[in-house]
């Protein structure tokens, strides 16, 4: 039997979510709660391997187990096998062709960013903070030069194992609550640090130091070292994941921080 799961997570005390060596992942930590409900070792499959550092509000996971157990036993039982920081939000029995990453239509990222002079102190580790006055329209004329498909090889991590650098972005929202940004990025998928680089680079435009034809610019010129430094992965959210309606999986939406993240 295939089980597809839900997840939130606060990924600041883990080294991102794909298994390492050295252990403290998101992926063993799931893995390990799960294998003691199947009562044998299990291994979890993610719809996105989010970075060290990296949150996520709605994460879609699924594994294979071949006992039979209540469906509450994959959420609240797992949930008292997990340690602090990961929750469980819901299960659902899948086909077999199902796939939590490979079947995936869309991946949204979102981040949040502190725009104030003075860095954040409860929400530390929550959100990015630039401390220069940034603005809103440079930015989000600059995203616009990367909707489409493209070589995103200027936003790409020298250490990407992807098989190709090509990727798909369908939606850029950019919007200012107060004194934060908030980034909605959508795209079919993602390159190692992609989000994030890109979200630098659109911090240098909204500070002024390009103009925002410059995004195009970079884009074209596929070269990572034109680009800005990787931004914080603080602020980052794995947000949403989209499959097929014939799936009929739960909502993929967060809960609960709809008031602070946005939409």
């Amino acid at each position: 039997m295939r089980i597809a799961i839900g997840l939130e997570y606060d990924g600041s005390g883990f080294h991102g979510w794909q298994s390492q060596p050295f252990g403290r992942t998101l992926q063993d930590a799931v893995e390990s709660a799960v294998s003691f409900i199947a009562g044998g070792k299990t291994e979890v499959s993610a719809a996105g391997r989010t970075d060290r550092g990296v949150h996520a509000l709605s994460q879609v996971a699924h594994f294979d187990v071949d006992v039979q157990r209540p469906l509450q036993a994959w959420v609240r039982g797992v949930n008292s096998n997990l340690p602090d920081g990961i929750a469980v939000l819901w299960a659902k029995p899948v086909e077999e062709s199902f796939h939590a990453r490979f079947s995936a239509l869309f991946r949204r990222y979102r981040y949040v960013l502190l725009n104030h002079p003075v860095r954040p102190g409860l929400l530390s580790g929550k959100v990015g903070w630039c401390h220069q006055k940034l603005d809103l329209g440079n930015m989000r004329e600059g995203a616009r030069y990367l909707i489409g498909e493209h070589d995103f090889s200027a936003f790409r991590a020298a250490e990407c194992q992807a098989n190709s650098p090509f990727r798909k972005m369908t939606e850029i929202v950019i919007e200012r609550r107060g004194s934060y940004f908030v980034f909605d990025i959508t795209a079919n998928a993602f390159l190692h640090h992609m989000v994030r680089n890109i979200v630098g680079s659109l911090v240098f435009v909204g500070m002024g130091k390009f103009p925002p034809e410059w995004m195009g610019e970079l884009l074209a010129s596929r070269n990572r070292t034109l680009a800005a430094p990787t931004f914080s992965p603080c602020g980052l959210y794995f947000a949403e994941v989209g499959y097929d309606a014939r799936w009929e999986l739960p909502c993929t939406q967060d809960r609960g921080m709809t008031d602070f993240l946005g939409r």
